[in-house]
């Protein structure tokens, strides 16, 4: 129970509810307290209904709105008496089938004994007209569900625990809630989304769990290789995972290293000798990187059929249907395509990857073959269809994904089906999409792969491009030569000079038709409004683009700051959609023709990590909201707005495989950690049309100069290097 203290407590029952925020269960309620005139309580409740009876306890504050209001320390639902109380609580809403007709023919039979029978007899509920077998089920199921969430919120609020992460807890495990959290609260940061491992902590350790419990242990190592799967790391090493552990946790290294034993015994991790250290992966990734090098050595060896035509003959009827000149390496790689199992192509932009993917799906179907064509993301498959005139998927779609199952109709069983399959925008592929795709391309089919190697890797585990680079240097071409359309672009132009760490090549003064420019500020300030006047205004006016179309985008490096990407969203919407309909939700605030991103990959929606798409209609009522993504509205539930963010400005990671007619970006030295020249190259590269860099030449340098690369902890280059020279016959099963 709780204890009350000399906060001043009432009883009464809510009037209203004037605002609720389904992100944090944040209230604001018109409440009648029991003998005395009206108030206004604020505070974290469960989602609650006029009718409903509260015991609240509080502090009296005064708000420029609402005047004087009771900020609530702590609450207790109280059942209603008398007759149009129980009526009043039950027609609410809250319990599924009652509605205030059927409350008042519930109240005329049971009285006062309504809510008593509810609980302890409700299957009497049949004696009431209109409440049959069906009727009575919603209501038994709605009654228990409402009764078991009050009781646990009320359970952790006595821990601190917020109301949001109540209502989660409760929607992952039911009336299992309790036991789940006496026994392992741990267990919160393996099953729901959001709930990591210090938000599972801080409620451990408030319902008493021992600081240096061995399930605590365990938790923050599995936290940690996490955490380093997010930072793009396929394992972790044993050294600093122990050293991490003993320094947060402040416990013994035995006491650690037999944490990491017992999940090494239950093989909730995998370890593997590496030079000086051991790895240690989570046994997904292990898994998948064994996988993927003995499937691909397979491909490798497969036997398949040549082609029986002149190659080169065949490639000048492409090139002059094409009306192109192919440049040596091209011819290169087209007839590597058609004469090899296995190729890589890589080139920046302007060296003809996309005319090269066009030749070689001709080729193929001159020969008479069957050519798929995939990429990453929606966005990279929608533009390689566009660019080729040809039908391209997401690697997703190709392998036919299945939301509610959450796996992939096509796999070994049941393969692909043609005779190639060409990959662009590779530099995107993680591990784990590999692990998928690898495992559906039969023996027979040709694979092609499409990237730029000098862009930054993958968001997931892994840096596939690179290693295949590395490790099978025979099947890579490497396009080189900017062609004559794109030569004259100072975007492509520079684009290469970056990555031979050379300076800019600058528009005349006075030019207006340049493609890209650098606006000199050494203040953050002036950065800000500079950006202001060309998304809102010159950028517009230019290429008669509404301000909130996708087709203009700022990529800031960095999230906080002045001119990050929190704060120039934030500064965007006010700006450019000031005055629509919204949505708030805490701090943060949705409207109607807001510019919005998906931020994590949802299967059943159709939508994937970075798309971009507008708000169409926002329902207050009901916090639902309607985005469109080109011209197809998805809508998003009360407890799926986490997934959606504002895009006004967005970093480079999540602009990674989208182009833009125009781009805009901050560059100062605030921006230090992640002034990397692969960075700037990417960001440089989304803009089609238009690339405007504003900062000091000082970042510039730094960015352009600084080109060690991000290392990840990956072993795939060594076990394909390993894989390739065991003897042919070698099972590779």
């Amino acid at each position: 129970m709780l204890k009350w203290t000399d906060m001043e407590a009432f009883e009464g029952t809510i009037e209203s509810v004037l605002f609720f925020n389904p992100d944090n269960g944040y209230s604001v309620l018109r409440f009648s307290a029991d003998g005395r005139d009206k108030m206004v309580i604020v505070g974290t409740f469960p989602p609650l209904a006029p009718g409903e009876r509260l015991k609240v306890e509080g502090e009296w504050e005064t708000n420029a709105k609402y005047g004087p209001q009771l900020k609530v320390a702590r609450f207790q639902p109280v059942l209603p008496a008398g007759l149009k109380g129980i009526e009043k609580y039950l027609s609410c809403g809250l319990i599924k089938g009652i509605g205030p007709a059927l409350a008042k023919r519930i109240v005329a039979v049971f009285g006062d004994q309504t809510l008593d029978v509810l609980e302890k007899q409700p299957q009497r509920m049949t004696e009431v007209s209109g409440i049959g077998a069906s009727k009575l089920a919603d209501i038994k199921a709605s009654w228990s569900s409402h009764r078991d969430v009050r009781d646990l919120i009320i359970f952790l609020q006595e821990h601190d625990v917020s109301t949001s992460l109540a209502n989660k807890i409760y929607r992952q495990y039911g009336p299992r809630s309790y036991e789940v959290l006496k026994t392992n609260p741990y267990q919160l940061c393996l099953d729901i989304w959001g709930i990591g491992f210090k938000t599972a902590d801080a409620i451990a350790l408030k319902l008493g769990t021992d600081p240096a419990s061995p399930e605590r242990i365990k938790a923050y190592l599995l936290y940690l290789l996490e955490k380093d799967n997010e930072q793009g790391h396929v394992f972790s090493l044993r050294a600093a995972l122990l050293a991490a552990a003993c320094q947060e946790l402040g416990v013994g290294r035995t006491a650690v290293e037999t944490a990491l034993d017992a999940l090494t015994l239950k093989r909730a991790v995998v370890c593997e000798a590496v030079e000086g250290d051991t790895a240690v992966y989570r046994p997904f990734y292990y898994d998948a990187q064994e996988e993927v090098v003995k499937a691909l050595e397979r491909l490798a060896r497969a036997p398949f059929q040549a082609p029986s035509f002149d190659v080169d003959k065949v490639v000048a009827e492409v090139e002059r249907e094409l009306t192109v000149e192919f440049s040596p390496l091209q011819k290169k790689a087209i007839a590597d395509s058609v004469g090899k199992k296995i190729v890589v192509v890589t080139g920046g932009p302007g060296t003809g990857k996309t005319t090269l993917i066009k030749a070689v799906t001709a080729v193929f179907a001159k020969w008479g073959k069957t050519v798929l064509l995939a990429a990453p993301t929606g966005r990279a498959a929608k533009r390689l269809s566009e660019s080729t005139g040809l039908e391209a998927k997401t690697i997703h779609r190709l392998l036919e994904f299945n939301p509610k199952l959450g796996s992939f109709r096509r796999d070994a069983r049941h393969p692909l089906a043609g005779d190639a399959v060409i990959i662009d925008e590779f530099s995107m592929v993680d591990l784990a999409l590999m692990h998928s795709l690898i495992k559906a391309v039969p023996p027979s089919m040709r694979l092609v792969l499409v990237g730029d190697k000098d862009q930054l890797p993958a968001l997931g585990p892994g840096q596939l491009l690179r290693d295949l680079i590395e490790a099978r240097p025979e099947t890579v071409v490497r396009l080189d030569r900017i062609f004559r359309q794109e030569a004259d672009s100072l975007i492509i132009q520079n684009a290469h000079r970056v990555n031979q760490g050379e300076k800019l090549i600058y528009p005349p003064p006075g030019e207006k038709n340049a493609d890209f420019y650098f606006i000199r500020q050494e203040e953050e300030a002036k950065v800000f409004s500079t950006i202001m006047k060309l998304v809102g205004w010159s950028i517009p006016q230019r290429f008669g683009l509404p301000p909130l179309s996708n087709q203009i985008q700022v990529i800031s490096p960095m999230y906080k700051g002045f001119v990050g990407i929190e704060r120039l969203n934030i500064e965007m919407q006010r700006r450019l959609n000031g005055r629509s309909e919204g949505l708030r939700l805490g701090t943060r605030e949705l409207r109607v023709r807001d510019k919005v991103m998906q931020v994590r990959n949802d299967y059943e929606k159709d939508v994937f990590n970075g798309d971009i798409g507008h708000i169409l209609h926002v329902d207050r009522d009901s916090f639902r909201v309607v985005v469109g993504y080109d011209g197809r509205p998805v809508i998003y539930e009360r407890d799926e707005l986490d997934d959606i963010t504002l895009a006004y400005a967005v970093s480079v990671h999540k602009a990674q495989g989208s182009e833009y007619q125009a781009v805009v970006m901050p560059l100062l030295t605030q921006h230090f950690i992640m002034l990397q020249r692969n960075l700037f190259y990417t960001a440089l590269t989304r803009a089609k049309k238009l690339s405007v860099v504003i900062g000091s030449y000082k970042a510039l340098y730094i960015a352009i100069k600084n080109d060690k690369p991000v290392h990840r902890n990956s072993r795939l280059k060594e076990k394909l290097l390993e894989a390739a020279s065991r003897p042919a016959g070698f099972d590779l099963a």
